[in-house]
This record gives structure tokens, sequence and C-alpha cells, in this order.
């Protein structure tokens, strides 16, 4: 579980409710259907707009991500590959056999498949750095629907700002209502804002960050798995390694 962004998130919103209560705006300044409809939904059409419905399912599956981030356990599996490699300079490439069915990875599966079939050194690399770069492509496209969405909604406050001085210039003649109206007409803009910069964009960063690390930990396997495959020594093998925890 991921502390800090459980502690953002709620920093965030005490930030912006907090912040109007200090400043005398009070919390019910905030509540505006009209805003919601202009900046919220406006932003949800422009997201569906922009982006493919495949694209869309894969950004709401990572999205808990940044609560709960995919496990991957790096001293752990450099202690695998060792031992892999001790196996396979021992009793050859099949002995690795039964270890694949034990594996809960997929793309640590397909890897030590590779090596069990006897494919070379290369072609494990290719055929690996395709699968690594078309998944790492995936996750960076869906992360970046939160990044749109953030660049969307500030401006759709905007639009309510405007509309909403639109309906203030519209009873000009009515003195009393022009301090609530022009009040009303800045809560889209705070809305965009806040989601842009307190919500949509930390989280298109943070996916952004994980997908990074996920890179890293499977560019990891593909060196463990290549020097199994050439076999070399195990404990050149784990000081190699060892470069990826720094």
């Amino acid at each position: 579980m991921d502390i800090l962004s459980i502690v953002g998130l709620v920093l965030a919103l005490n930030a912006i409710l907090v912040g109007a209560v200090l400043k005398g705006a009070g919390i019910m300044a905030l509540v505006s259907a009209a805003a919601f409809m202009i900046v919220v939904v406006g932003t949800i059409a422009a997201i569906f707009i922009q982006t493919p419905l495949n694209v869309m399912r894969r950004a709401l599956k990572i999205f808990p991500w940044i609560m709960k981030p995919p496990a991957s356990n790096a001293p752990l599996l450099i202690t695998k590959i060792v031992e892999w490699s001790n196996t396979a300079r021992k009793q050859g490439l099949l002995g690795l056999e039964p270890t694949i069915e034990r594996e809960q990875d997929d793309f640590v599966k397909k890897a030590l498949q590779l090596v069990v079939d006897g494919s070379e050194p290369e072609a494990i690399s290719n055929a690996m750095y395709v699968e690594l770069s078309v998944r790492e492509h995936a996750d960076v496209t869906a992360a970046k629907m939160f990044e749109g969405a953030g660049i969307y909604s500030p401006t759709l406050g905007i639009i309510g700002a405007v509309l909403g001085l639109m309906a203030v210039l519209q009873n000009l003649t009515d003195p009393a209502k022009l301090g609530a109206g022009i009040a009303s007409a800045f809560v889209a803009t705070i809305y965009g804002i806040s989601l842009a910069n307190l919500f949509f964009l930390p989280v298109s960063n943070k996916l952004k960050g994980i997908i990074h690390r996920q890179t890293q930990f499977r560019e990891m396997i593909i060196d463990g798995m290549m020097c199994i495959a050439q076999g070399e020594n195990p404990r050149a093998i784990e000081a190699k390694l060892q470069g990826y925890l720094h």
C-alpha cells in the first residue's frame, strides 16, 4: 500500500476545504451543480472523445496502482535467477522446466520457457524486448488519459467562469445579485484548476513512475535470462543484476 498517495489525496481535499473556510468563503461556496456539470461532466466528455475504449479500460485498470503498485521484489527475483543459473549449470537447461509452472509472473514464465527451449540469447532478448515495449506503451498511453483530463479541466473551468460572468452581466440592474453571482462564477475555475493540479496530473505522473520501475524490473529479468542462456557464472550474474537495485 502506497501511504503517500492516500495522505496526498486527503491533504489535497483538506487544502481546498480548509482554505475556503480560512479565506472566509465557506465550504458551501464551493458547492455548485452548474460548475460540476461544466467541469467534471465536460472533462469526462472530452476524455471519451479523445480516448479509445481499450485505452480507457486499461487506464481504469491501472488506476488502483497509485494506492497499491504491482509487486516487484527485485532482491527476491535476483536470488531466484542465481538459483536457476546454478540449476542450469548442474542439470542443463531442461532442469529449469519444473520451475516454469511454479512462477506466477507471466513475463518471467515466458522468458524461462524461451531459455528451456534452448533459444539463442539474442532471440530471447528480441522476443522479450518486443513484449516489454508493447506493455510499456500500453500502460503509458493509459496513464496519459489522466494527463489529458488535467489539460482539459482548467480550460473547462474558465468556460464555466465566463458563462457565470455572462449570467451576472444580465443582472446588472439588480446590484444585490452581483456579489453572489461573481463569486459563483469562479467556482468552476476552482473545480478545474484543483482537479488538474491536485488529482489528474499527479495521478498521471505517479502511474508513469510506477510504469518506469516495472520496465526496469523487466529489463533485469531479460538480462538475467540471457545470462543463464549464455551459461555465465552465477556469481557474475548476481553481481550484474545487483546493479538494478541502485
